[in-house]
């Protein structure tokens, strides 16, 4: 049978749901009361997806729950009897972004398919297959990547790939944005982005205007109906349709749209594809934002993808959402079947149902000669027609009697519920899918996750030295100057630096061997970065054993520098979000020491403290630093046209201001094509030792950035801080 690409649609509601089905989605996702990334949408109760299930199974359909948020470590209780009711029904997948879920998933419902979540920020081949040694049979990707690299994924993986090919599109890498978080306490990490992105902002250079007011950070929605071809010839597995938090209109008239389209390719191919005008009219008039563009996959950035003037959503046509609503958002129509039922005096009851390509045969209780009033045949045939919300409609009721008989009703209700209930399991196995299932073993709902060995160990700490001990990150090579003529365990340098200034650093590092020296790899790591990471690895053998270890911000990373020749240590960083103890276990297989994420407060910080130190790992976290807000493919160097052509490694700064009139500095990174837009004041917790001394972390690491020398000193120093205003962060009020 020829593999086809897998048509996969969002519903944020039951009606949702059906619209979809009937429009022709091959699956849909959707997500339940908790750890769902839209915590605004409407949602299913665990009823509504138990029924949702076997709707879609009967019809040759999947569903697929989103578990895509970061779970706080007292929330895990909750995760084994959330998933339990939905494994049992059938579940055909889990779409995941928390590293400890995942394994907890996996070790716990090991028949349920997991998905990687686009917000675990995978952008290569290597963060693909380590995932895939883990467990995960399908890639959700970076939005941001290109069709060639989607391609390479699937072809150097063999794994399943689902892609984004229609609506809201992120400004930020997912997974990557704290923007939301620091500003108001909303995390998209937790389903609850408050969309700073659509707001309007001015990009500034040295302190001056370059635009006017307008939305930089604002993308386009994705519509690539006149791309199908090519994606579908990329091996892509399967089409996402965004949309969620929209309405069943959106989710119906969308898909419907997509399924024309998929099958007018399989039925031409390619060379006699062509999108008719009134079809793109149409997707125009659902919910789009303003005007639409075709993502990223064949561009890196470009200005044509942002809504510079107007981010808002246009109206939707109301006679299209009619026509939608008439066609789509009613039950699926019911599969018509006969009946045929043998009830015989000293014999079993037998009922045969007939559907159109099924039948099955079931017998029941036995059938009781009469003693006063036998039944008769409407008695019977009324009960056997009682489908209620079964997917089965009988046409045609023909009952064979023979002798004056009794049969209980209870006994005729259950001959009937058996037959439906065999029938519609019957039909659900032909199409490959599962009715139901048991959990194969009773595991503990406490249980501990799989541990394996890990390669790659750290030096030991002294655990019993009551100093906590201080780490610091570098940017530039003064700050590296400064830095060394303080007190610090290690010294983590940009590895960019590290590359490009290789004969200086390594001068410097050779006169001061009293720290250990590790490397910051970069916030995203893509194909173009290959010749970096040949250039890396060249350096790296060039210097001996000056260089110890990795403070690693993606799982490309993790899987690069298990790959390399020689140990070096692994620090995973805030971004890879240890945001609870199995997470924290999932990270014992590669390192002895993690990064507290800044979205913890204090309490749930020195919650995970303890964790940690229980499964023997350091807990450590950043006491000075500007936080990473967003890291973004898009570049508003060239959203102003002010890109600088060519990759020649430099680091170029600009700045954007809010309608409030605060200032964000923006880091544009030339080497790896990527921006980092930093919170508009440094975060800091000189005047927090209380609060850091209940955490209880092992490393207090300090992260300099744009800081100039005189201003790391007044730092490391602690007699002055050299900023009026700063900001503490999460660590009092956290996230909900």
């Amino acid at each position: 049978m020829e593999h086809r690409v897998e048509l996969l649609a969002p519903a944020g509601n039951y009606e949702a749901f059906i619209g979809a089905i009937n429009a022709g989605a091959d699956a849909v996702y959707l997500g339940g009361e908790k750890f769902g990334a839209r915590a605004y949408a409407d949602n299913f109760s665990t009823e509504e997806i138990c029924r949702a299930l076997q709707t879609a199974h009967f019809m040759g359909r999947k569903i697929y729950l989103t578990v895509n948020t970061l779970l706080k470590e007292s929330e895990f209780e909750e995760l084994y009897d959330y998933i339990l009711p939905f494994y049992e029904a059938g579940l055909d997948g889990v779409i995941v972004q928390d590293l400890g879920v995942f394994c907890y998933i996996r070790d716990h419902f090991k028949n349920l398919a997991l998905h990687a979540s686009t917000q675990m920020t995978l952008t290569g081949v290597r963060g693909a297959a380590f995932l895939k040694s883990q467990g995960a049979v399908r890639i959700v990707p970076a939005r941001e990547l290109s069709l060639e690299e989607v391609r390479r994924m699937k072809v150097q993986t063999d794994m399943e790939i689902e892609c984004f090919i229609h609506g809201a599109m992120c400004y930020c890498y997912s997974g990557q944005c704290l923007f939301s978080s620091i500003l108001g306490g909303r995390s998209g990490n937790r389903g609850r982005c408050a969309q700073p992105c659509r707001l309007p902002y001015q990009i500034y250079e040295k302190d001056q205007p370059v635009t006017g007011e307008g939305y930089p950070l604002s993308l386009k929605d994705m519509c690539t109906l006149s791309y199908i071809p090519e994606l579908i010839e990329a091996g892509i597995d399967s089409f996402k349709i965004e949309g969620r938090m929209k309405k069943p209109e959106y989710a119906a008239g969308v898909t419907a749209l997509y399924r024309k389209y998929i099958d007018r390719y399989y039925q031409n191919g390619k060379k006699n594809y062509q999108v008719e005008a009134k079809d793109l009219d149409k997707l125009r008039n659902l919910y789009i934002r303003s005007e639409i563009q075709t993502g990223y996959y064949g561009r890196h950035n470009s200005k044509d993808m942002i809504t510079l003037n107007k981010p808002s959503y246009m109206g939707s046509d109301e006679s299209v959402l009619n026509e939608i609503r008439i066609m789509y958002l009613h039950e699926p129509d019911k599969m018509p079947v006969k009946m045929r039922a043998d009830v015989t005096v000293g014999e079993p009851l037998r009922l045969q149902i007939i559907g159109p390509h099924s039948e099955i045969t079931v017998t029941g209780d036995m059938v009781e000669q009469a003693k006063k009033l036998p039944l008769q045949e409407a008695d019977i045939r009324k009960q056997l027609l009682k489908t209620g919300n079964s997917r089965v409609a009988v046409s045609d009721c023909e009952i064979t009697m023979q002798g004056e008989v009794f049969v209980p009703v209870r006994s005729l209700n259950q001959l009937r519920r058996d037959a439906v209930d065999a029938f519609e399991q019957q039909i659900i196995g032909q199409y490959g899918l599962t009715a139901g299932r048991q959990q194969d073993e009773q595991i503990s709902p406490n249980g501990t996750s799989r541990i394996q060995t890990g390669a790659y160990q750290q030096p030991d700490m002294d655990q019993n030295n009551p100093e906590q001990i201080t780490d610091c990150v570098i940017s530039t090579y003064d700050q590296l100057k400064i830095v060394t003529e303080y007190p610090c365990r290690r010294i983590y340098i940009d590895s960019d630096l590290y590359i490009k200034n290789h004969k200086q650093v390594v001068e410097l590092l050779s006169k001061h061997n009293r720290f250990e020296y590790a490397l910051a790899l970069p916030y995203v790591l893509r194909a173009r970065d290959e010749d970096y990471l040949q250039r890396l690895k060249m350096s790296l053998k060039e210097d001996g054993s000056l260089i110890c270890g990795f403070l690693i911000r993606n799982l490309e990373e993790l899987a690069y520098v298990r790959d390399l020749q020689g140990t070096y240590f692994i620090v995973p960083d805030t971004g890879l979000y240890c945001f609870n103890a199995e997470t924290i276990r999932f990270f014992t297989q590669y390192s002895t020491e993690f990064y507290l994420p800044y979205e913890v407060n204090v309490k749930e910080a020195s919650l995970l403290a303890e964790k940690a130190r229980n499964l023997n790992m350091t807990p450590s976290m950043v006491v000075y630093g500007r936080i990473p807000m967003m890291i973004t493919a898009n570049c508003l160097k060239k959203t102003s046209d002010r890109c600088i052509k060519g990759k020649d490694g430099s680091i170029q700064q600009s700045q954007l201001k809010d309608r409030y009139g605060t200032i964000f500095p923006v880091e544009t990174n030339c080497e790896h094509c990527y921006n980092i837009i930093y919170n508009s004041v440094p975060y800091s917790l000189h005047l927090k030792q209380k609060e850091v001394n209940r955490i209880g972390a092992g490393v207090l690491r300090y992260d300099f950035i744009m800081e100039s020398v005189d201003e790391c000193r007044q730092i490391l120093s602690g007699k002055t801080f050299p900023y009026k205003e700063y900001t503490t962060g999460h660590l009092k009020r956290g996230i909900e």
